[in-house]
């Protein structure tokens, strides 16, 4: 046998090494670091003390200020609180700042906020101009709300109407294509401001309004006679909310998305926030205790304590809780989850391994 040939066996032995060490699972080891991010944006936030989660402020079921209380509540307020409870062990260690529309990509971008939860559509330029998107919370898509008394049933039956939509959205240019595509002419009534746009709706200056469905059913509960309007049967766009970090800092991105991804996890596993603590003590499926901090040091790696996914689900719960909570069957919305159910059930919710 000739040099080279004697060198196949060994060249293809070398190889197979090699991908085996590739297909390793690289959960830490005792030689493996441990130790998550020492500096950047979580250590600012640490070091001040809170957390300034953007927020929407006039959205009920998502974020809304209870004027005589000055008391937060929503489904995005929640997630604000889960995060500061896993950076602080203190779900209430926010400061929320109402943003409008056309103000939150800028507050991102200039890092006024540390985190954005507002109702923000994902999509490609905000995902290069504005920040990280994070795991979708809420699956949405664009809805019609019109008058019962107007008798329309299609967007076809707006042909002339006036259409009132908020500037700086999504919604704006979802309404404009489809109505194109359509060949349906309108008169939009752009507004900036969220209230204004549904003012000017409920005054009569509009025939219709135009937004995310859940938020025409959600600003639809403050109308003085809610049952007098309607959202046509039609979904005009696809609309994934979550939230959004900062561009610039993957550390901080981390512990954002993987809050999210543990109340995920949490309700697939049967976590909440009335048996996380004893879960963590008792249960001995090693994805659960792996998740509560019972074993490993995932914690460590994202620059947590070991437990915190136990301070997320203690303070708000899992996402059945967070979503049940605020907009569903006990609430004025009774939003059906949709798409916002887990895997498991038919949904678009999926939390990757926890290892």
């Amino acid at each position: 046998m000739t040099r080279p040939a004697r060198l196949i066996p060994m060249l293809v032995a070398v190889a197979i090494l090699a991908v085996a060490c590739e297909t390793t699972d690289p959960s830490p080891t005792a030689t493996q670091t441990t130790t998550g991010p020492t500096d950047g944006l979580l250590s600012t936030i640490q070091d001040r003390g809170n957390l300034v989660c953007g927020v929407n402020g006039g959205l009920p079921g998502f974020s809304f200020l209870e004027q005589g209380t000055g008391a937060w509540s929503g489904f995005d307020v929640d997630f604000c609180r889960a995060i500061a409870a896993a950076v602080f062990g203190d779900a209430d260690a926010v400061e929320y700042r109402a943003l409008s529309a056309d103000d939150r990509g800028p507050a991102l971008q200039a890092r006024e906020i540390d985190v954005l939860i507002r109702n923000t559509t994902w999509t490609v330029s905000r995902d290069g101009q504005w920040g990280n998107f994070g795991p979708t919370t809420f699956y949405d898509g664009q809805g019609m709300m019109v008058t019962a008394a107007s008798g329309a049933t299609s967007l076809e039956d707006l042909a002339g109407a006036t259409i009132c939509v908020q500037s700086g959205t999504t919604t704006e240019l979802n309404l404009t294509d489809q109505m194109r595509a359509l060949g349906v002419n309108f008169e939009p009534q752009v507004f900036g401001d969220i209230d204004a746009t549904y003012d000017a709706y409920s005054q009569g200056r509009c025939d219709a309004v135009t937004s995310d469905r859940s938020q025409l059913v959600a600003r639809r509960t403050t109308f003085t006679n809610p049952n007098e309007h309607l959202l046509l049967d039609v979904v005009m766009s696809k609309e994934p909310l979550g939230p959004v970090a900062p561009l610039g800092d993957d550390g901080w991105f981390g512990v954002v998305k993987w809050v999210v991804f543990a109340t995920f996890e949490a309700e697939e596993k049967g976590v909440t926030s009335q048996n996380v603590t004893q879960m963590r003590d008792t249960n001995e499926d090693p994805v659960v205790r792996r998740l509560l901090g019972a074993e490993g040091e995932l914690g460590a790696l994202l620059g947590l304590e070991n437990d915190w996914v136990v301070d997320v689900i203690s303070a708000v719960g899992n996402y059945a809780e967070i979503y049940d909570r605020n907009l569903g069957p006990n609430t004025p919305f009774n939003l059906d989850r949709g798409p916002n159910r887990q895997w498991t059930d038919g949904g678009l919710l999926y939390a990757p391994p926890y290892r």
